[in-house]
Order: structure tokens, then C-alpha cells, then sequence
């Protein structure tokens, strides 16, 4: 069985990774398990796909295993795609989903219901060698409520509504959650990607 390092120090999307990867065939390696942890790598890219390869080629670099990589992030029509790819730190450092979804809500006080729609979005990197990158994008939408409800997920996920469950994102099981979100959806398209 191969070796794969997982390039994200982020604890929940490392665990929902980690979960829906898991049928692969490969082991998956956190940062830690390869000596990395802690490793920030910046995110400067102006769009899903730059930050997710370069994070990918980095870490498949340091460690000379191939590397998966992603970065997601919520983009609300309103605000002309915001926060986009600085959704971790929308409201600034240091990174603070409360602070994040506080700044949302005020972005978008008095907009009405029908305004308010949003799409979170994944882009993950399968970087093998640099002769063989597997780029795949789940998106789904939704719309921002004006306020939390849910006490699961992280990120944007209590204030992330889907109209066809009734539920935010935060008031959905981890199975409900991968079985409609951005990140599940990039992850079916990586695995057909992989079977072909």
C-alpha cells in the first residue's frame, strides 16, 4: 500500500478528509505523521485551484510521497463572490470561525432572504509527481442565514442553509453532511477520476 500525505493542519476538514478518503488505496498520512506539524503553508493563490496545487507540490516536495491537497471556501453572489478564497480569514487573524461568521451576518444585515444565496466550494489536488496532477471541484448551494443554527461542522457550516434538507450544514449528521457537500462531491469526482 502506497503512501499519500494528506497537506492540511486543519483538524476538521484532516478528519472529514481523512473519512471520505478512506476506500482509497493508499494510506494516508497526516503532516504529523511525516515530521510536518504545524507546517502553515500560505495560501497567496487568487483562486481554489492555485492554493490547492501549490499546497499539494509543497508538501509532496518536502516529503517525496505524493500529496492531496484542498482548499474550499464559501462564495455569496451579494458580496460578489467573498469572501472566497480568504474564508478562513475573512475577519482577519488570527482565524476565527465565530469572528468569520459574525463578520458574515453583518455584511449581509438587511439583505433579503432571495439575496442571500451562496455556494460552498472544494478544489482538491491529487498531486502524484509533477508529471501527474488530478485536479477535481464539488461546489453546492445554499444561502446564508442571518443567524446560527446547528452546533455541528466548523467553518461557515451554522450559517450555511440548504433549503431541499431544511438544515444548515451544522444541524446535519457528518454522513448527511459528505453526502451532499463540496468537499464530498470533489472527492466522487477525484475517485472516478481515479478508477479510469
Amino acid at each position: 500500500m502506497s503512501k499519500v500525505v494528506l497537506a492540511s493542519s486543519n483538524s476538521h476538514k484532516l478528519k472529514e478528509l481523512q473519512a471520505m478518503l478512506s476506500e482509497f488505496d493508499f494510506e494516508l498520512l497526516s503532516l504529523s505523521d511525516v515530521g510536518l506539524a504545524g507546517l502553515d503553508i500560505p495560501e497567496e493563490g487568487d483562486t481554489f485551484e492555485a492554493n490547492s496545487l501549490y499546497k499539494a507540490q509543497v508538501v509532496s516536495e518536502m516529503t517525496g510521497h505524493p500529496a492531496i491537497a484542498d482548499d474550499s471556501g464559501l462564495m455569496v453572489a451579494y458580496l460578489n463572490g467573498a469572501p472566497g478564497v480568504y474564508s478562513a480569514r475573512y475577519a482577519g487573524e488570527p482565524k476565527s470561525d465565530k469572528a468569520n461568521n459574525a463578520k458574515l451576518v453583518d455584511a449581509l444585515k438587511g439583505v433579503p432572504e432571495g439575496d442571500r444565496g451562496a455556494k460552498f466550494v472544494t478544489v482538491i489536488t491529487f498531486y502524484i509527481n509533477k508529471d501527474t496532477v488530478l485536479t477535481a471541484r464539488g461546489e453546492v448551494e445554499g444561502r446564508i442565514l442571518e443567524e446560527e443554527r446547528g452546533t455541528g461542522g466548523f467553518g461557515y457550516d451554522p450559517l450555511f442553509y440548504v433549503a431541499s434538507l431544511d438544515k444548515t450544514f451544522a444541524e446535519l449528521s457528518s454522513e448527511e453532511k459528505n453526502a451532499i457537500s463540496h468537499r464530498g462531491r470533489a472527492i466522487k469526482e477525484l475517485q472516478t477520476m481515479l478508477s479510469q
